[in-house]
């Protein structure tokens, strides 16, 4: 280890860490130390009388059983499994480029190299420490929480940590660039090959999976109980490394930093505007274009590639972005792998599995879609079958077709059933109707999608749905359409499905490389549950969609920043949604009906459904 201030202090912390261990280690041994005084002073008959033998009658047994339960504890701290991050591994021979850079690197910064590089779908880098015996890949029928365990555990040479890089930054950065920052992660390897560094990472990391395991709800009574003592413990030895802990890797990034300083720092600088850049443009792609097409069964199998045309975007709007469209000139991170399009494949995988639940292979349910062919597979058909859901729900309610000379005389999925049940100044037929009418006029049957107390409808009047604080600045039938949505979305969502399998269902196609917890997925939910004015707008958006395609020859369209788009002789529509939201807020569908005639779309005109 260097010569660094912060190096120096990650191993004064790190031997604090140590001291806990060892005075935890005490406390076990100190009943056993003076049990076994007691027992030795019979031997010179200097501890006799009754006093004494009953301390030794008491004492013996419960230095025993605080063995025993020491010993218990540190096994399962040893041998439970620490939490390991999910990511692509990059074999040498997939990426021979990517390795020499990095080891070259490590060489400028005279610290070991990592012993491996994988990929992670986020914008972040970061060393990873998997040399414990239970991240070797355990057979298919195994998932415990404790790895190995009956099994006789095995020694290995201390190997350096993995090498973790968010894929987004190959594709958007430039080899320099990626250098660059680089250098401050890979100079960590230096502290943490410091052998009370590492005795202390292993020691908290233990504790961690220790709590994990203590944690795991699905156990007989017996196990449960004695796991709770197990966990007790290690979340008192966690409070007491907390604060050592986290100024240990405080002193470990400074120390790595410090080192860093000397190579290509004046880089540094610009390509840390690069990693915000990324962040923002992978985290806009994710919500706005890759979560539409998740929740419907497909994964973008290009989203890494799709970083890059966002920002390239984004720099030809953005005037503050103009000059870093320049640097797409220069060599990308990406040549550095072999193949960059299975690389990008597998992190798009895992992006949906992390940020979605998806399962962990392609499938009927979960399929790759291109992004030449997004806009009519993903974006179409999400229009279409959220207008089709739109009018379940109309149905249901036992909402009258359109009236009008224009109107087809039977009921049929037009834009000008929903506007005029919108427009509605008196909504109390819609409740006190929709268990008369049922779906169609005439019909005293709910439909086949909608349970009959589903169909009933709330009493007359002013919904109960108002009550909620996001559907208090609506109208009467918004809120009443926009409650049922939500139930009907709720119950779609419900079904067992195998593109959202549920979390305590396993995967589909097991991988017996994942070493992850894979059970309660997503891991990271990209965004809170829609309310219900966001489906009603949402559903209403794509209504209109579905109308201006069939009627006025508008196309779907994917804009790499907002997402699903309304294309109309080639040019973006970007006035849609205040009006929209006019008629959820006001009941007032004059503006949204000035603009329809203005694009020459007819309201009136049935369209197709998905």
């Amino acid at each position: 280890m260097g010569v660094e201030a912060g190096a120096q202090a990650a191993r004064a912390r790190a031997l604090a860490v140590l001291r806990i261990r060892s005075r935890a280690l005490a406390v076990a041994l100190l009943p056993a130390a003076v049990a076994v005084i007691l027992l030795a002073g019979t031997v010179g008959d200097r501890l006799e009388g009754p006093v004494w033998d009953a301390a030794r009658w008491v004492l013996t047994p419960f230095a025993v059983l605080v063995l025993l339960a020491a010993a218990g504890i540190a096994l399962v701290v040893a041998r439970a499994r620490p939490a390991m991050s999910p990511t692509v591994p990059v074999t040498e021979e997939a990426a021979p480029d990517l390795y020499r850079m990095v080891r070259d690197l490590a060489d400028r910064l005279d610290v070991p190299a990592p012993s491996a590089i994988a990929l992670t779908p986020d914008c972040d880098s970061w060393l990873e420490d998997r040399t414990h015996p239970a991240h070797a890949p355990p057979p298919v029928e195994e998932h415990r929480d404790i790895a190995g365990a009956g099994k006789q555990a095995y020694r290995r040479h201390p190997v350096a940590p993995v090498l973790v890089i968010g894929s987004p930054f190959l594709w958007w950065m430039r080899v320099g660039e990626l250098r660059a920052v680089l250098a401050p992660v890979i100079a960590g390897t230096g502290p943490s090959a410091h052998p009370d560094i590492a005795a202390a990472r292993r020691f908290v990391r233990g504790l961690d999976a220790a709590v994990a395991v203590a944690s795991e709800p699905r156990r007989d009574p017996v196990s449960r109980a004695v796991l709770a003592g197990v966990g007790w413990v290690a979340r008192l030895l966690l409070r007491s490394c907390r604060v050592h802990a986290a100024e240990l890797e405080r002193g470990v990034a400074a120390a790595a930093a410090e080192r860093a300083q000397a190579v290509d720092y004046g880089l540094r600088i610009v390509a840390q505007e690069q990693v915000g850049l990324a962040y923002a443009g992978w985290d806009r792609l994710l919500t706005r274009v890759a979560l539409p097409a998740w929740r419907m069964g497909r994964w973008p199998s290009r989203l890494d590639a799709g970083v890059v045309a966002a920002l390239t975007e984004l720099s030809r709007r953005d005037r503050l972005a103009e000059g870093f469209a320049s640097r797409l000139g220069e060599r990308p991170a990406c040549d550095l792998l072999e193949e960059p399009g299975t690389v990008d494949e597998a992190a798009s995988l895992l992006a949906a599995r992390l940020f979605h639940g998806g399962p962990a292979g392609p499938g009927p349910d979960w399929s790759p879609v291109d992004w030449s062919a997004y806009p009519d597979e993903v974006v179409d058909r999400k229009w279409r079958l959220d207008a089709a859901r739109l009018h379940r729900v109309l149905d249901a309610m036992g909402v009258r077709p359109a009236a009008g000379p224009t109107a087809p005389a039977t009921v049929a999925p037009t834009l000008s059933r929903v506007l005029d049940h919108l427009t509605d100044p008196d909504p109390a037929w819609t409740a006190g109707n929709a268990g008369a009418t049922g779906p169609a006029a005439g019909s005293t049957r709910p439909g086949p999608d909608i349970a009959p107390s589903e169909a009933a409808g709330p009493p007359p009047g002013r919904p109960d749905a108002l009550d909620d604080e996001d559907l208090a600045g609506t109208t009467a039938p918004s809120a009443t359409l926009a409650a049922r949505l939500s139930a009907e979305l709720a119950r779609e969502e419900a079904a067992p499905s195998p593109a959202a399998p549920s979390p305590a269902s396993p995967s589909p196609t097991p991988d017996p490389a994942a070493l992850w917890d894979d059970r309660a997925l997503p891991l990271f939910p990209l965004q809170p549950p829609r309310t219900a004015r966001e489906l009603l707008a949402d559903h209403l958006t794509a209504m209109v969609c579905c109308a201006a395609m069939d009627t006025a020859g508008a196309t779907p369209g994917l804009d790499w920043l907002d997402g699903p788009t309304l294309l109309i002789d080639g040019e973006r529509t970007a006035d849609l949604a205040p009006k929209v939201l006019t008629l959820i807020e006001d009941g007032d569908a004059t503006p949204l009906r000035v603009w329809l005639s203005q694009l020459g779309i007819r309201p009136e005109k049935p369209v197709r459904l998905g």
